[in-house]
This record gives C-alpha cells, sequence and structure tokens, in this order.
C-alpha cells in the first residue's frame, strides 16, 4: 500500500473536496481539516476507510494542536499538505477596510499554515521523509491585482514570500515546496464579490469565462507527485493566458 499520507487544510472548499477525489488511490490515509462545512465533506464518503475529518476554527490559534493531536493519535505525520484556507473575499475600499479583515486573513490562512508546517516539516526532517506541500496562492501576485481588496491581496504576497522562503530552506531535505496561482473560479469563495468584477473578469478572459475549478486540480495534482520531485520554489499561474 502507498504509505503516503496527504493533510488537506481548508478540504471542504470545491478545491479540496475535488482534489481529494483525484487523489484518494495516492494515499494509505487522507486527513482534511475544515471550519464549518462538514455537510459538504461528508458526500466524499470515507473513500475506503482512508479519510479523517477533523474540524477546526482557524481563527483560534489552539485549532492547529487540535489538528496536530488528532492527526498524532494515530502516530503518522502527514508527508504531502495543500494548503487551501481563506475567508472569503469582499470588495471593499482601503480606507474602509478595518484592521479585523487583514487579522481574518492572517490567522486563517498565514498563520494556520507557519503552524502547521512548523510540525510537519520538522518531523519529516527528523525522519528524514521526502514531502510535498503545495499552497494555494493567487495570480494577484503576478498580475495587477483588482481594486478593493488588500486584505485578501496582501496575506497572498505574504503566503508567496513563505513559500519561497520554505523551498530554499527544505530544497537539500527532498521537500518540495510549491504555490498555485490561479485566476477567478468559478466557486462560493466568490458569492461576496460585485457580479460586475465577475463579469468583468470573465469578459477578459481569452475564453470568456472564469476558471472552472476542475481547471486547476490537474497543477495541484502534479506538484503531488513523482513528476515533481526536481520542482520547487515555483509559483504556477493557471489563468488560460490572462
Amino acid at each position: 500500500m502507498n504509505d503516503n499520507v496527504l493533510l488537506v487544510m481548508g478540504a471542504s472548499s470545491e478545491v479540496g473536496i475535488k482534489l481529494i477525489e483525484k487523489v484518494k488511490d495516492n494515499y494509505s490515509l487522507i486527513y482534511a481539516h475544515y471550519g464549518s462545512s462538514r455537510s459538504e465533506i461528508e458526500k466524499l464518503g470515507d473513500i475506503g476507510g482512508k479519510l479523517r475529518l477533523i474540524q477546526a476554527d482557524l481563527r483560534d490559534k489552539s485549532a492547529i494542536d487540535t489538528i496536530i493531536n488528532q492527526i498524532q493519535q494515530e502516530d503518522v505525520v502527514p508527508n504531502h499538505v495543500v494548503l487551501l484556507p481563506a475567508p472569503k473575499v469582499k470588495n471593499e475600499r482601503f480606507t474602509k477596510t478595518n484592521w479585523e479583515s487583514f487579522e481574518d486573513n492572517i490567522n486563517i490562512s498565514l498563520r494556520s499554515a507557519v503552524l502547521v508546517l512548523q510540525w510537519v516539516l520538522k518531523r519529516l526532517t527528523k525522519e528524514k521523509r521526502s514531502g510535498r506541500v503545495v499552497f494555494m496562492l493567487s495570480s494577484y501576485t503576478v498580475n495587477i491585482p483588482p481594486r478593493f481588496m488588500s486584505s485578501y491581496v496582501c496575506v497572498k504576497y505574504a503566503m508567496l514570500g513563505l513559500m519561497k522562503a520554505l523551498a530554499t530552506e527544505y530544497d537539500s531535505k527532498n521537500i518540495t515546496v510549491n504555490g498555485v496561482s490561479p485566476g477567478m473560479m468559478e466557486t462560493k469563495f466568490l458569492m461576496n464579490i460585485f457580479d460586475s468584477v465577475i463579469e468583468d473578469n470573465a469578459q477578459k478572459s481569452p475564453f470568456g469565462r472564469n476558471l472552472f475549478v476542475d481547471e486547476v486540480i490537474p497543477t495541484i495534482q502534479y506538484l503531488l507527485s513523482d513528476g515533481a520531485q526536481r520542482l520547487t520554489g515555483q509559483n504556477i499561474v493557471v489563468t488560460g493566458g490572462m
């Protein structure tokens, strides 16, 4: 049996659920973290007894202890980690954006990544095991960002910096650290975005629409695969040419 173990943070998102569906046969265990949308992730079933659901509100720092403790009960450490958590974005002028919005993005996306990876990478290096880490970033980290999304864009750049720093630090440990930066995807993540913004983005796309989740998943799959074992520190942009 494949002894790879996967941890998906933010697994109840459309990306998380679709990813687990696609890669489930590649893992002996899959830990799926979610915040509140248990009903969505339960639709996966137990996928042959491999799936472990972990509920934790990442706004609470102690949530990371909950995640780590539940995994440690089975005396394993995930050697593949996908980091998806982010609060739903909304359009808001910078001068009207309160600090709590920045803090929410920091805690849910950045702090959770830092604390989880500190534990995972320490264990992997101690055990001299190879690993794969994939950050969900955004095409806004390479292209002109949209107006009125300062807290979201700010934290995505911070995540990009963390990804680059860890790729350099662990490149000699056979642990790859990469990012995927999709353009706007048609998901519930956009529910608080102005319709005009979503439509404008679709019109600017070479193929006349926003991305579908199924068009982004293969890139994440590749970065988790053996074929990507010499690829690290890369921010792969998936926009369909925008």
